[in-house]
C-alpha cells in the first residue's frame, strides 16, 4: 500500500473579523498505509481540510504531507498522478456536458488515442452500471448518478490513492450499496471523510477529528462508539443549558 504522511501539519487561514487566523487543522501527525481508511467527525470538525491536503489541493501552514514520500508542494504534479480525489458535490468535479466526455476528459492525459480513450471511458462507466448514461447531460442525471460519474471520471486513470470527501452524501440507499461494493473490490488505498458511520465500519482504521485535531485513531468499531459518546455528551449538555 501507499503511505501518506502528515508531520505536524497545521492549516490556518486568515480572518477578516478578526487579527488572528481561523485554524483549520492544528500540529496533525499521522503515518496512513492501511488499505482502507475513514475520517469521521462534525461538520466543521477539519475532514474535508485534511483530506484536501493529500493531494495538494490545500497547502499546510506549517509542516509537511508526503505521498511514498513525495511532497504535496514541491512535487505536487507527481501526487496528483497519484492520487484521485471525489468531491462531495459531484458539480464540482464534472465540467464536460456529458459522462463520457467528462470521463474521456481524464484519459486525455495518458491515452492519446481517441479510439482507446473511448474505449476506457466504457470500460470505467460500465463497471459502476453507469453506462446507459453515458450520453445524457450531466444535468439530467439524479445527484447520485452524477456522484458515481465523478467516481467514473476519477477511477479512469486507475490512481494509486483514492481520497473521497462523503461521497455517500447525495445517495440514494440502492446506489449507496453499489458504492460500498465497488470500493470494497477496488486495489487502491482508499482514504475516506463519512458521515455515514456503517461505512466507516468497512474500514481498516478510523480517525475522529475534533476542531482540528486527531481526538481518536484506532479500531472502527472503537472509533465510532467514541464519537457516537461525544456526540450524545454534547447534546446532554445542550440540553441541560437549555433547562
Amino acid at each position: 500500500m501507499p503511505e501518506v504522511t502528515f508531520s505536524q501539519v497545521g492549516v490556518a487561514v486568515e480572518r477578516e473579523d478578526s487579527p488572528q487566523p481561523k485554524v483549520l487543522l492544528d500540529a496533525v501527525s499521522l503515518r496512513l498505509d492501511e488499505a482502507r481508511v475513514g475520517v469521521i467527525g462534525a461538520n466543521g470538525s477539519g475532514k474535508s481540510t485534511l483530506l484536501r491536503l493529500i493531494n495538494g489541493l490545500v497547502q499546510p501552514t506549517s509542516g509537511t504531507v508526503t505521498v511514498d514520500g513525495d511532497d504535496t508542494v514541491s512535487a505536487v504534479r507527481k501526487v496528483r498522478r497519484s492520487v484521485g480525489f471525489v468531491f462531495t458535490d459531484p458539480l464540482s468535479q464534472l465540467v464536460m456536458p456529458t459522462g463520457r466526455e467528462d470521463v474521456e476528459l481524464s484519459l486525455r492525459r495518458s491515452t492519446k488515442n481517441g479510439s482507446e480513450r473511448r474505449r476506457l471511458a466504457c470500460k470505467a462507466l460500465d463497471r459502476l452500471g453507469l453506462l446507459h448514461l453515458a450520453d445524457q447531460s450531466i444535468y439530467e442525471l439524479s445527484g447520485g448518478e452524477r456522484q458515481l460519474m465523478a467516481l467514473a471520471a476519477v477511477l479512469a486513470v486507475n490512481p494509486r490513492v483514492l481520497v473521497l470527501d462523503e461521497p455517500s452524501t447525495l445517495l440514494d440507499l440502492r446506489n449507496r450499496e453499489l458504492l460500498r461494493r465497488t470500493l470494497a473490490d477496488l486495489d487502491q488505498q482508499i482514504i475516506m471523510s463519512t458521515h455515514d458511520l456503517e461505512l466507516a465500519l468497512d474500514m481498516d482504521r478510523v480517525l475522529v477529528i475534533d476542531q482540528g485535531r486527531v481526538a481518536f485513531d484506532g479500531a472502527p468499531a472503537d472509533a465510532v462508539a467514541a464519537y457516537r459518546s461525544w456526540c450524545l455528551q454534547d447534546l446532554d449538555a445542550a440540553e441541560q443549558d437549555l433547562q
